[in-house]
């Protein structure tokens, strides 16, 4: 069976490459490298170009069988879709239209799309479940809503197979050491954490130590990309199955605030560092947790590493 994989140089992508070829599937990772890296790609085909190449898309699906397509090819920087909103919607939104019209020119009818919890904006509860209201408060959550629209049109009007697997917080490395997590720029906190540990920060910046939680900072639900990689294989052995199109969340259910993650970085190095109390950032909400319990009841997943030592641990390795 081959697998197309759009974004399959980048974080989790390269992670779902990896599993998906020791489970012997045949892969072919299509990445811009805008973000991407090539030496992530140890698996497969590579494929240099853009989803916005429809050439480019049907030579792929000409010159292979594709079965199903995994979609990671999205821009992801929240505050750079505030300033950048047009980059945001062609990309994420018009080149995903690109992707299934190539995909329905040469029959393959199934895809797994990264989503995200930043549909569901600020919750009106905790824990986040997926019949929740959807209202994104930025740029970036408002195209992967509009795509998750889009499937359910395509499977409506055209038997489009989907499964959006809206992740919260991905985190962790691979725990051979293989691959791992390289953005540039780095916003996530956990690499962040580290760069402090091993001092290529003067600091860690913690933004609001005052919000209505048990030690006054942001809480998270943290997800292992290796976690995340298992129910993307989950999800598409669901729709091998014929399982029903749908959305399902993916987060750990245990949040862990800002403060714990510098706490566990500091245990897992054994290293101290600079902490700066900074003001609150905009649109932060004080705590986004959420239930995988339909993920678990229905896709048979449950995450292997949720302990946030272990998740920081193979971040440092």
């Amino acid at each position: 069976m081959s697998i197309l994989v759009c974004g399959g140089a980048g974080y989790i992508g390269s992670h779902i490459n990896k599993l998906l070829a020791q489970k012997g599937y045949d892969t072919i990772v299509y990445d811009n490298l805008i973000y991407g890296h090539r030496e992530a790609v140890k698996w497969g085909k590579f494929v240099e170009a853009d989803l916005c190449d429809r050439a480019a898309l049907d030579r792929v699906f000409s010159e292979n069988k594709i079965d199903a397509v995994f979609h990671f090819a999205a821009f992801a920087y929240v505050g750079e879709s505030v300033t950048e909103p047009a980059k945001y919607y062609f990309n994420n939104v018009c080149n995903t239209l690109n992707l299934l019209e190539a995909m329905r020119a040469h029959g393959c009818d199934k895809i797994i799309f990264s989503s995200t919890c930043a549909t569901y904006g600020i919750p009106e509860k905790l824990p986040i479940t997926e019949d929740m209201p959807q209202n994104p408060i930025n740029p970036y959550g408002a195209t992967k809503l509009m795509v998750e629209r889009i499937f359910k049109d395509y499977n409506t009007a055209y038997g489009l197979k989907y499964v959006a697997l809206r992740y919260f917080n991905a985190a962790g490395a691979d725990p051979d050491c293989e691959i791992g997590e390289n953005h540039n720029p780095e916003t996530h906190i956990i690499p962040l954490v580290l760069d402090a540990a091993y001092g290529k920060r003067p600091d860690i910046k913690v933004f609001g130590s005052d919000y209505p939680t048990r030690d006054g900072t942001c809480i998270r639900d943290y997800i292992h990309v290796t976690d995340l990689a298992d129910a993307h294989l989950l999800a598409l052995e669901y729709l091998n199955k014929d399982g029903e199109s749908g959305f399902f969340n993916l987060g750990n259910e245990n949040g862990t605030s800002v403060l714990e993650v510098i706490d566990s970085v500091k245990r897992v190095t054994g290293k101290d560092f600079k902490v700066t109390l900074a003001p609150h950032r905009p649109g932060d909400p004080p705590t986004l947790v959420g239930s995988s319990k339909r993920a678990q009841e229905i896709l048979g997943w449950k995450p292997k590493f949720a302990d946030i030592d272990t998740i920081t641990k193979h971040a440092a390795e």
